[in-house]
């Protein structure tokens, strides 16, 4: 049930800042259109039909503000549930400003962050986890960002979540009938089948916690270090992703002393290259602070690619800093990939694990690109439900913990008030994902953090 406050009508710019061909001011709440209509010059908008457009002027007094198209989107058929009007004018921010004080002096109030969605979510339009994948959405800046926020906007994460908090309210509702009857010493809920039940939902929450490792990469990018000694290549292997002369290329020693770093999106995933100055002793102040530099980036990074000239002999200085960037990932959880370079020269021998290059001929960059998916695991799960929400992950490892406390109490077995405690906590960390559970200090952490607007 919406607060008074929350009855208030709210309005807000719902498009970005600053000059632009147009602007969208958005109105909503039950005096919405009746706010609207009372400014506008042309037809009479309380009158109209639900999802409809009307061209007019607003006016204040005898002064035209601006031509503008009004979109009526009349409750519970709108975003939110409410009345709901969309005003596209010229994207003047002088006349986005008056339009918007005009509004508010004919009764709206300015929208919080997020306002428009916790009213969606608050009216039963999106349950909480689709709430917050607009927000993902919104700042998805890949195809598979863009892609693990509409699937979870539209339901594919709850729907999963659903499916397993029903049958687990099944046997919670035996087990407490079972309560009800403790002096008979009766068992309603079959304790195999539902051993059974929650071996599965452990087993579909783990994945899902799993899952949050690549969520976060698809969120975030994944920083790829390009490692190596001088004169390897690296410079020009960032150009060959790149497709195009963003690194210097020379075949003098120690050119790159300082990082560059770029983007490119591989199958809708988007990787952060960073070329650094060639890993070498130097007695040089500046190629030093480089050298430096480029080990705090090893450290950052999510994939060390460490590249070495294919022609050069395999010995102990490779096999010496291949054993050093391991103990590093060892450290910080991240993965190296070997990479021999000058491939279309002869070489005489690289490691076994290592993957062979061309970056001035181009041999070999596809197969590079699809070897860095492969290390993020993105195409064997590209299809499967994807966690990029801390709130989730730690609401399902403390469902996950729950759960196993109650196997726990299946084979030791426990008397029905101590399984019943323990699905009780299940259900209750399943239900705070989806909104079903839910406090206002929660809600207005999750919503503070969405644009005005939205």
């Amino acid at each position: 049930m919406l607060s008074n406050k929350q009855q208030d009508t709210i309005v807000a710019l719902a498009t970005p800042t600053g000059a632009g061909a147009i602007g969208v001011i958005r109105l909503s709440g039950t005096r919405a259109i009746e706010i609207a209509n009372s400014v506008f010059r042309g037809k009479n908008l309380e009158a109209q039909a639900s999802h409809t457009i009307h061209l007019g002027s607003i006016v204040d007094g005898e002064q035209v503000i601006d031509e503008v198209l009004m979109s009526l989107f009349i409750a519970p058929r709108s975003y939110t549930k409410e009345n709901v009007v969309e005003i596209s004018c010229h994207g003047s921010s002088y006349i986005i400003d008056k339009l918007i004080r005009l509004f508010i002096s004919k009764g709206a109030r300015p929208a919080k962050p997020g306002e428009f969605t916790m009213r969606a979510f608050l009216n039963g339009q999106l349950d909480l986890s689709q709430a917050e994948a607009v927000a993902d959405l919104i700042a998805s800046s890949s195809e598979a960002s863009h892609k693990v926020a509409m699937q979870q906007m539209r339901g594919g994460f709850s729907n999963e979540l659903k499916k397993l908090r029903e049958e687990l309210i099944h046997f919670a509702s035996l087990v407490e009938l079972e309560l009800d009857f403790s002096e008979e010493d009766v068992e309603f809920a079959n304790r195999e089948l539902m051993q059974t039940l929650i071996e599965k939902i452990v087993q579909v929450l783990t994945r899902l916690i799993r899952s949050f490792e690549l969520g976060n990469v698809i969120k975030q990018g994944v920083p790829v270090v390009i490692a190596g000694k001088p004169n390897v290549g690296k410079s020009t292997l960032l150009n060959a992703l790149l497709n195009e002369d963003r690194a210097i290329v020379s075949d003098i020693a120690g050119t790159t002393r300082d990082t560059i770093e770029d983007e490119i999106s591989i199958q809708g995933i988007k990787f952060r290259f960073i070329d650094t100055a060639g890993i070498r002793d130097t007695e040089d102040i500046i190629e030093a602070k480089g050298v430096e530099k480029t080990f705090e980036k090893i450290n950052q990074s999510a994939i060390i690619l460490y590249l070495f000239d294919a022609a050069e002999t395999y010995g102990d200085d490779l096999a010496n800093i291949i054993k050093d960037l391991q103990v590093i990932t060892q450290k910080n959880n991240s993965q190296l990939l070997l990479v021999a370079n000058k491939s279309d020269k002869n070489h005489i021998s690289i490691p076994a694990e290592s993957m062979s290059i061309s970056a001035l001929q181009g041999i070999g960059i596809k197969e590079l690109e699809q070897k860095l998916l492969d290390i993020i695991h993105y195409t064997e799960h590209a299809n499967e439900t994807i966690l990029t929400n801390a709130r989730h992950v730690e609401a399902l490892q403390r469902c996950k913990e729950a759960l196993e406390r109650v196997l726990n109490g299946i084979h030791n077995p426990v008397t029905s008030d101590f399984l019943a405690m323990d699905i009780k906590e299940a259900l209750h960390y399943l239900g705070e994902i989806t909104g079903s559970i839910s406090t206002d200090d929660l809600l207005e952490n999750i919503f503070s953090k969405f644009c005005i607007g939205k």
